[in-house]
């Protein structure tokens, strides 16, 4: 975002204040500046190969072993000329530089306040294990703690995100990585003041940088796997408007049902990409059937029931999509055999599938289409109910109700309201009848 909000400008300079209250003992404290000039010079440059080869998050065991090592004026100052270096992509870049050297001198200075009050520095000066992991431990919490509340504030105030949901979450996430930095550091800080030297702390960023290296290309992976699924979903909506954001309501719905029922988290998000994709075979639809005002013959509904396999040709060779493919394939089977394109019948029934096709027939209901008006959230689920065990596997209707008692939905408009509902499409009654 290239407008920052006022009070977000506020915010930043309130910190960028505090930030230089951290420094300002610095003339009056006893320093080893060539201390501060390397680790400076080693955070910036690893920095500099981040923003390079576009790895992501901050490289913290260096500023974790600065914290551990000098006075707190001093570790705070390593992050500056890495930070006001680092590579911005959004504007305004200076404001975002200055924000975020204010935040992790902060930072820094928390984390090497609270290892100095548990004498931490004489710990590590001795290698005197395991006490020296107290401290420590308690520096990089302090770390992160400071970090998360800051964060929290620039959502607050830059983001407009409410404030009751700005900081949810946010320490948790960040805790892992920080404490696995933290050890990193920690490492560093001994062998820094072993008979062996900086040089021999500096080898402890190996394994790190690899480790890192590793992360990074996780994401990227993950980010072209969104990246394809976008596409792919936005072809959809291209072509039949009417549904637009339905795939990824039913994404959502089937993320909730997936968590109620205990699935692990690699799990949930498959169903998830089931849920976004299981349209995707529309693409081999005819647009004129899509668009079509008026009830569907025989035959153009039978065109229309092409679009799992459709949709399963299409997915089939990505690989990361795992069980998505088969929900994709047979999320409108029926457990009475009913349904198609197989008439598979009960445990017959991929469990992807009885989880998007759940997700599929609520948000159908509860969503304003070209031929239909929302129904209400209590009379959608109690028509799934109705059917659970004929269409619907009872299991998956149970997790939905649960999930939906605990967080809620918001219907959303899929279609101009200022249109009026065309007739139904004739085809047997079910709920969710849909195209």
């Amino acid at each position: 975002m290239e407008a920052i909000p006022a009070r977000a400008r506020v915010y930043v300079a309130c910190v960028v204040l505090g930030a230089l209250c951290c420094l300002l003992p610095l003339p009056t404290v006893r320093t080893p500046w060539w201390a501060v000039l390397l680790l400076a010079a080693l955070y910036a440059g690893c920095e500099r190969v981040a923003a390079r080869w576009r790895f992501t998050g901050t490289f913290y065991p260096v500023l974790l072993a600065g914290a551990f090592l000098l006075p707190p004026p001093a570790a705070a100052l390593v992050a500056v000329p890495g930070a006001l270096l680092s590579g911005v992509e959004q504007r305004p870049r200076w404001l975002r530089r200055l924000w975020r050297a204010a935040q992790l001198v902060v930072g820094v200075w928390v984390a090497a306040r609270v290892h100095g009050a548990l004498d931490g520095r004489d710990a590590v000066g001795a290698s005197d294990f395991p006490y020296a992991l107290a401290p420590a431990g308690a520096a990089v919490l302090a770390f992160c703690l400071a970090l998360t509340v800051l964060d929290g504030g620039i959502l607050a105030f830059a983001e407009r995100v409410p404030v009751r949901r700005a900081w949810r979450g946010l320490f948790l996430r960040s805790l892992a990585p920080v404490v696995v930095h933290g050890l990193a550091g920690l490492m560093m800080a001994v062998l820094w003041c072993s008979p062996y030297g900086p040089v021999a702390a500096l080898l402890v960023l190996l394994p790190m940088c690899v480790s890192w290296w590793v992360f990074a290309q996780y994401h990227r992976e993950r980010a072209a796997h969104q990246a394809t699924i976008r596409a792919l979903v936005q072809a959809v909506d291209i072509k039949d408007g009417y549904t637009r954001g339905h795939s990824e309501r039913v994404g959502q719905a089937s993320m909730m049902i997936a968590r109620e029922l205990g699935m692990p988290d690699e799990r949930v998000e498959v169903l998830r990409f089931a849920g976004i994709l299981h349209d995707v075979g529309k693409l081999g639809v005819p647009t004129r059937l899509l668009r079509k005002d008026g009830p569907l013959t025989p035959e153009e509904r039978r065109v229309i029931e092409l679009h799992p396999e459709y949709g399963h040709e299409i997915v089939r060779g990505i690989s990361f999509l795992g069980e998505a493919r088969a929900a994709v394939l047979h999320h409108h089977e029926r457990l009475d055999g009913s349904g198609y394109p197989y008439g598979l019948v009960g445990g017959q029934i991929p469990e992807s599938a009885r989880v998007v096709a759940v997700a599929d027939a609520f948000d159908a209901m509860t969503s304003t289409r070209c031929y239909s008006r929302a129904r209400p959230v209590p009379v959608a689920l109690e028509e799934l109910e109705r059917c659970a065990g004929t269409q619907f596997d009872p299991r998956m209707v149970t997790a939905l109700v649960r999930a939906l008692s605990r967080h809620g939905w918001r219907p959303a408009v899929t279609s101009d309201e200022a249109r009026p509902p065309r007739p139904r499409p004739s085809a047997p009654s079910r709920p969710g009848a849909r195209r």
